[in-house]
C-alpha cells in the first residue's frame, strides 16, 4: 500500500513546504474528525504527467492553461485522495480504505469548486435506496496563500449521535478550526508529528474563550479537574484561579501555537493538557483545550521502572557473583602443580567470564534486549589474553549481531569466546608465517543471525568431524549451538580454518535442552 507522503510526492505537483502542511494536516486531523463526528477525506489534484501514469488515457486540461479558471478546462481535472480519517466519536460511513484513489473533477463537484474558488463549501447527495442522506463539507486546504489541497468532512444526520449541548459545542470547535484550515493558520507549524501520549477528544475538552476563562467543559474534561481537587464551578473561572497553575495556556495564547505540559496536582494525581489556540481576524479569540488524565498511566510506568530497576539489580548480583567464582577459579588453578588441571581450571575460568559480560551489559542497559557489539571487544580481548605465545595475533571483527535476548547473548557469548582462543591458541603452527589473523564476521537480517571465526592458519585436520571431536572446547561449542541456541555449525578448512554458525533469531527458547 502506497504511503500518503508517497503518493504527494509521485502523483502531485506539491513542492516539500506544501507536502509537509499536508502530512502535519494528516498528522492531527483525528481531533478534527472527532470533534466534527464525520469522515474526513484529503482530496489533491493530480499534476498532468501523474495523471497519464496513473490513469493512461485520462482526459487532463489543455497545456499551459490556468487551472483555477472556471469551464470546461476544469473538467479534465482529477483528484487523489491523499488522506483518510475516521471518527472515533462515530460511526464511519467508509468501510473501504479510499487512499490513492483518483477521481475526475466531474464526480467531485463540491471539491472541485471548493479548491476553484477556495472557499468552505456545503452541499449534500440525496438518499438512496439503502441509505439516507449524505452530507459534504468541503474546506479548502491553505498554505502560503495557494490552495494545496480539500479536505472534506462526510456525515449523515441520520447516523451517529443525536445532537445535545455537548455536540453543539464540539461542531462549533470544528467550525472554527475549519476556518483556520482554509486561511493556512491550521495545521501548525509545530506540528511535526503525533505525540503518542497527547489528549484526544473523548479524554476532555475545555474551551476557553479570549480571557482564557472556561466557557465549557466536557464531563472527562470535569472528571479530570475533580481529581486535581477542583471542585468549585468551573465555567466562568480561569484556569489559573481555579488553582490549576498551567504554563500550557499562557504559552499558547503569547506564542499563538499549541503547547502541551504535565501537572502533578498532588503526588498521586497527574493531568496532561494540551492548549490549542484558536485565532480568528489575526487574533487569539480562545482556546481548546485537551484533558487527559494520565495519573493510572504514570503509575504503571513507575512500576515497569522499579521492576527494571529490580532486574537490573538481579543482572548486577549475578555478575558480582560470577566474578567471584572466576577469581576463586584462577586462585586455584595457581596452587596446582598439575600443568593439565591447571589449564582446565583457566578454561573454565574463562568462560564465566563470557557468561559474566553478558550480565554486565544486562545490568546497564534497560529492558532484556543485549546490544551484543557491546560485547565483542571484550571477548576478543578474553581471546588475546588466552595467547602464551610470543606472537602477535590479530583478530578482526565485522558487521553487528545487534540487540539479542539474553538466552541468545549467554550461550553466543560462550561459543564465540571458545572459537576465538581456539584459533589463537591452535590455527597458527608455522613458525615463518609473519601475518598471523584471525576474522570475526557477524550478520543478522532480524530472522537469522551467521557468526563465521576464520583463520589464515593451518586449518582442520583432514577427515575431521565435528560431532566426534575430543576437544572439550569444541564439543561446548556444537551442545551449545545446537541444543541452546537451536541453530547449526559448520567447519571446513579453506585458506584456514573456517567455522559458520546459523541461529534463527527467537528460536533459542523453542530449542530442546539436553
Amino acid at each position: 500500500m502506497t504511503s500518503p507522503v508517497d503518493l504527494a510526492r509521485e502523483y502531485t505537483g506539491l513542492d516539500i513546504g506544501a507536502r509537509k502542511h499536508l502530512e502535519r494536516l494528516m498528522g492531527s486531523w483525528g481531533m478534527l474528525a472527532d470533534l466534527s463526528f464525520s469522515d474526513l477525506l484529503l482530496y489533491v489534484p493530480l499534476d498532468q504527467f501523474s495523471l497519464a501514469v496513473a490513469q493512461p488515457g485520462a482526459e487532463v486540461w489543455p497545456e499551459g492553461e490556468p487551472r483555477q479558471d472556471a469551464g470546461a478546462s476544469l473538467l479534465g481535472l482529477h483528484f487523489v485522495v491523499l488522506g483518510q480519517m475516521r471518527p472515533t466519536t462515530s460511526q464511519t460511513l467508509f468501510e473501504l480504505d479510499l487512499v490513492g484513489q483518483v477521481m475526475a473533477a466531474g464526480e467531485l463537484p463540491l471539491v472541485l469548486e471548493s479548491w476553484r474558488r477556495g472557499t468552505i463549501m456545503t452541499g449534500e447527495r440525496p438518499a438512496g435506496m439503502e441509505e439516507g442522506p449524505v452530507r459534504y463539507q468541503c474546506i479548502p486546504v491553505r498554505w502560503r496563500g495557494d490552495v494545496v489541497g480539500v479536505l472534506s468532512r462526510v456525515w449523515s444526520p441520520t447516523v451517529g449521535r443525536r445532537t445535545g449541548g455537548l455536540e453543539r459545542v464540539y461542531l462549533r470547535l470544528f467550525d472554527r478550526l475549519a476556518a483556520m484550515v482554509s486561511a493556512g493558520l491550521y495545521p501548525f507549524v509545530t506540528d511535526e508529528a503525533a505525540i503518542e501520549e497527547a489528549p484526544r477528544v473523548g479524554d476532555g475538552v475545555v474551551v476557553l474563550d479570549a480571557d482564557q476563562r472556561v466557557t465549557f467543559a466536557s464531563p472527562n474534561a470535569v472528571n479530570a479537574l475533580h481529581r486535581m481537587g477542583i471542585v468549585s464551578a468551573i465555567v466562568g473561572n480561569t484556569l489559573a484561579s481555579l488553582g490549576v497553575d498551567s504554563e500550557a495556556v499562557v504559552q499558547s495564547f503569547e506564542q499563538r501555537l499549541p503547547v502541551i505540559e504535565e501537572i502533578e496536582r498532588r503526588p498521586d494525581v497527574m493531568v496532561l493538557l494540551r492548549c490549542i489556540p484558536l485565532i480568528e481576524d489575526g487574533e487569539v479569540r480562545g482556546a481548546a483545550v485537551l484533558v487527559r488524565d494520565v495519573t493510572d498511566l504514570r503509575r504503571r510506568d513507575r512500576l515497569l521502572l522499579s521492576k527494571d530497576a529490580a532486574i537490573r539489580e538481579v543482572h548486577h548480583r549475578v555478575k558480582n557473583n560470577l566474578q567471584t567464582i572466576s577469581s576463586l577459579l584462577r586462585l586455584q588453578s595457581r596452587r596446582l602443580e598439575d600443568r593439565a588441571a591447571r589449564v582446565a581450571l583457566l578454561e573454565a575460568e574463562r568462560r564465566i567470564r563470557a557468561i559474566a559480560l553478558v550480565h554486565e551489559i544486562l545490568a546497564r542497559e534497560p529492558g532484556e534486549q543485549v546490544p551484543f557489539k557491546e560485547i565483542v571487544p571484550a571477548l576478543v580481548q578474553l581471546a588475546k589474553d588466552a595467547n602464551v605465545s610470543s606472537e602477535y595475533v590479530d583478530i578482526q571483527v565485522a558487521g553487528d549481531a545487534g540487540d539479542l535476548v539474553a538466552d541468545v547473548a549467554t550461550p553466543l557469548a560462550v561459543v564465540i569466546a571458545e572459537l576465538l582462543q581456539n584459533a589463537v591458541e591452535h590455527a597458527f603452527t608455522d613458525p615463518e608465517q609473519q601475518e598471523l589473523i584471525v576474522y570475526l564476521t557477524l550478520e543478522s537480517d532480524g530472522v537469522e543471525l551467521s557468526v563465521e571465526i576464520r583463520d589464515n592458519g593451518r586449518g582442520f585436520p583432514e577427515g575431521f568431524d565435528i560431532d566426534g571431536t575430543r576437544s572439550l572446547g569444541l564439543a561446548i561449542v556444537r551442545d551449545l549451538v545446537r541444543s541452546q541456541l537451536g541453530g547449526s555449525i559448520s567447519v571446513r578448512s579453506e585458506g584456514g580454518a573456517v567455522v559458520r554458525i546459523t541461529v534463527p533469531l527467537g528460536a533459542a527458547g523453542d530449542a530442546s535442552r539436553p
